[in-house]
């Protein structure tokens, strides 16, 4: 694979992109990182070039050859259809189903709670000091983690991983939102699974490549940010 051909749209530390660096990563897919960074000169998502690629102005975005790949889910969906193997999916129904299902979970009802724009709009709008914005972050975070720990202690379906003994699209969710948690000083400690099933995770390179602190566009020490 000429690695010119599989391009991402990304910011360091977005999960969505993470989720998809993930995929990436586990089907050995090379690619070329195109930083977008969501901070700087207001956020380089909601200028003209980017904007004409993703009229939500959100990351990631794949590029392959000339199609225009948009919404982390889909996109891993897409490579695990185009790229079989190694599957991100299992390949009974009712077992896809749990892995769709654990991955929305993270995807539809954590993520979209606190994320920048989000964030963004309690700041700027309503004014929301920093403490009571942290304070959403966590308790949408836990709940969430929360739902996602008993969905997976004591299933016959989980294993090492979420969904048996090789990671699934909900690990590729899964780890950058306990990320994301760990940012904000969620009290992990009771989600053993969880916590579990992170650590197989990283444990491999493919988790650790995607690793926010290990992008092209991290600042220098972002590992403890």
């Amino acid at each position: 694979m000429n690695p010119g051909s599989i391009r991402l749209y990304s910011y360091w530390r977005s999960s969505a992109a993470y989720r998809v660096r993930i995929a990436l990563n586990l089907k050995g897919i090379a690619y070329e990182t195109l930083p977008v960074h969501l901070l700087r000169d207001g956020g380089e998502q909601h200028a003209a070039p980017f904007n004409d690629l993703n009229p939500q102005e959100l990351v990631p975005v794949l590029l392959h050859g000339n199609r225009i790949l948009r919404q982390s889910m889909s996109i891993i969906e897409y490579l695990d259809e185009t790229w079989p193997s190694p599957p991100l999916m299992p390949a009974i129904a009712r077992d896809r189903q749990r892995v769709r299902a654990i991955a929305q979970m993270v995807a539809c009802d954590i993520h979209p709670l606190n994320n920048l724009r989000v964030m963004q709009f309690f700041e700027k709008t309503w004014n929301v000091p920093q403490a009571e914005r942290d304070t959403w972050t966590r308790h949408w975070i836990k709940l969430g983690l929360d739902a996602v720990e008993d969905t997976l202690v004591d299933n016959p379906s989980t294993g090492t991983f979420c969904d048996g003994e090789q990671p699934t699209m909900a690990d590729c969710c899964l780890v950058p939102q306990v990320y994301n948690a760990e940012r904000f000083g969620v009290d992990l400690s009771s989600h053993h699974t969880i916590r579990r099933i992170t650590q197989a995770c990283l444990a491999l390179d493919a988790f650790q490549q995607a690793r926010p602190e290990n992008q092209p566009d991290a600042p220098e020490g972002a590992a403890g940010q």
